[in-house]
């Protein structure tokens, strides 16, 4: 057998758990714990963030990571398989999950393009007296590296440099993935542990700068009268969310190359754990050289040189990258070459596991394509939807689609999957299996999380991100409409594939009714009127539809949710029953 086979069943299956684990902690771990937790947690109260972070990763993050790992492994299948598995309405969630994650992971390969440019041109002037970027970082990310355009027909030019490093990005994902998962655990046993490796060398170079204890100082003192704000809760509960890799379909996949006796519980605390530790190392990264920067322009605070976002990692940080020549020329281009090697190490775990969650999905589901032509299409598809990217105008769709990809589908599916497994399923006997086979076994805790304090935690989240950009916030311009658009678009797919067509009608009464309210009602209103429509037309025509269809001889066993093959069969009908 060639090691890169599957087992007797079939089914790919990772060398060792520490492949596995090493694979969820790389996806898990990516370019936000290096560009939004730090700035997150500055935000929201410096070190008292962690108070409601922890608390999130309790009731939020390791309860839903548990949840994922559970349904891969117990059903033996992708996102779509598992879900199909727990409730067979609910199959469509599966496949949102991963329409959501393709669409992320179109748009998240053109920032490893970006820093592929970054990584180039610190080797080339690596023997120059400065960085092509210091004179004015923000000019060189915008100008040389974007050639930002947001109006005209030049949005639509590509930006050919970036093109390469889009090829050379997709083409890494394909050798990765396309022979299986034994591949991705050899690979993963390097790429993971050398970012963080990077990141601890990169800590102590910037802690031994001037200023870096102001920095560190900013990160880390903590506004406890923070904590009386909903919002600081809500941004804990956000990052916990974004930062693990939930609702991606990726966790069930992964999982469900576990052998069925595999541990779970302990798998999943030690990979959101490795998660949050390395975005705690990282807020060292960042605010050290933030303090030294601060320094350098002219002692101002450290506030004045904060920033979140793409911008720390392609403005600010390059900028203080610059002006460490003063301790020696070669330390310019050593920490820039360092830096985007990290953030290309880390983004490359990340982004072959989103492909790798939708490449399971398709394989399932159309067993019949090779895994290599389905790897092959997905890749192909990416570089060629990435091009909208690599246009002048690729930063202002980016923020379009990660709007509704990231911000509010995954918020979706998580609260989807809570609700499938926690009241369409028998919770119990979910939680009797995960502890037949783990480490640490879970209380009644673990059910409470999934049926009410996940639920409604991520109800509020997604909730308040409604609210405040979509009903309170400003319209937007026709790309995100276009976003948006699509979106729905990706929602609709997912019912076809999930088989549940009559979904499609609930939801088109819903948008029907939006638009016309909205010609002669608030925004608000309109939203509220359409809500009701769904529930009520919609609920009323699904009844009627399933008594015009008669009795669903299955839904028993499908709430009792085993796989087919293991249910049991159905008893005979006495004729007397029919009496009753």
């Amino acid at each position: 057998m060639s090691p890169d086979a599957p087992d007797a069943n079939g089914r790919d299956r990772w060398d060792s758990r520490t492949a596995f684990i090493m694979a969820a902690i790389g996806s898990a771990v990516g370019l936000g714990n290096v560009w939004r937790f730090p700035y997150t947690a500055y935000q929201n109260g410096g070190g008292a963030f962690f108070i409601p972070y922890i608390v999130a990763l309790v009731t939020t993050g390791i309860p839903l990571m548990i949840l994922e790992y559970g349904v891969g492994q117990m059903f033996q299948g992708s996102a779509p398989t598992a879900m199909r598995r727990v409730n067979k309405t609910f199959e469509w969630v599966g496949w949102f999950a991963l329409g959501t994650a393709s669409m992320i992971s179109f748009y998240y390969a053109i920032v490893m393009a970006w820093s592929w440019q970054f990584l180039l041109e610190s080797f080339r002037y690596a023997f120059a007296d400065a960085m092509p970027w210091a004179a004015d970082a923000e000019a060189y990310f915008t100008q040389h590296v974007l050639q930002r355009a947001d109006a005209g027909g030049e949005t639509w030019h590509i930006v050919w440099p970036l093109v390469g490093g889009l090829a050379a990005t997709w083409l890494i994902v394909f050798l990765i993935i396309h022979k299986g998962v034994r591949r991705v655990g050899r690979v993963v046993l390097i790429t993971v542990p050398l970012p963080v490796l990077l990141l601890v060398v990169l800590a102590i170079r910037g802690l031994t700068l001037e200023g870096a204890v102001d920095g560190i100082e900013y990160y880390l003192y903590p506004d406890f009268a923070k904590l009386a704000d909903p919002k600081v809760w809500l941004a804990a509960y956000g990052q916990i969310f974004f930062s693990l890799t939930l609702g991606f379909g990726v966790m069930i996949a992964y999982a469900s190359y576990n052998t069925r006796g595999g541990d779970i519980t302990n798998n999943a605390f030690i990979t959101c754990l490795a998660n949050c530790a390395t975005s705690f190392l990282a807020g060292f990264v960042v605010f050290s050289v933030l303090g030294f920067l601060a320094l350098k322009q002219g002692n101002v605070p450290v506030e004045d040189v904060v920033k979140g976002g793409p911008d720390l990692a392609f403005v600010t940080y390059p900028l203080a990258i610059s002006k460490l020549g003063e301790y020696g020329r070669f330390w310019p281009p050593l920490v820039a070459i360092l830096f985007f090697i990290t953030l290309l190490s880390l983004g490359i775990d990340s982004l072959f596991s989103l492909v790798e969650a939708a490449v399971a999905g398709l394989h399932d589901r159309f067993s019949g394509l090779s895994r290599n032509t389905i790897t092959a299409g997905m890749c192909v598809a990416g570089f060629l939807v990435g091009l909208l990217f690599a246009t002048r105008g690729g930063l202002s769709w980016l923020a379009c689609f990660d709007r509704w990809c990231n911000d509010y589908g995954l918020v979706f599916v998580g609260l989807m999957e809570c609700l499938a497994v926690g009241y369409f399923f028998r919770t119990a006997r979910l939680r009797e299996y995960i502890n037949s086979v783990s480490e640490i076994h879970l209380g009644g805790w673990w059910e409470l999380c999934i049926r009410l304090v996940t639920p409604l935690a991520l109800t509020a989240l997604l909730g308040h991100q409604i609210l405040t950009r979509e009903l309170m916030g400003e319209a937007g311009d026709w790309r995100q409409a276009t976003a948006k658009v699509f979106f729905f678009g990706l929602l609709v797919a997912a019912f076809v594939l999930g088989r549940r067509l009559w979904l499609i009608g609930i939801v088109a009464s819903g948008v029907v009714a939006f638009f016309g309210f909205s010609v002669w009602l608030s925004t608000v209103a309109a939203l509220t009127g359409a809500l009701a429509v769904m529930i009520l037309f919609g609920g009323l025509g699904m009844c009627i539809g399933i008594a015009a269809r008669g009795k669903d001889v299955e839904h028993h066993e499908q709430t009792f949710g085993w796989p087919e093959d293991e249910r049991r069969p159905h008893l005979p009908v006495h004729p007397a029953d029919d009496d009753l």
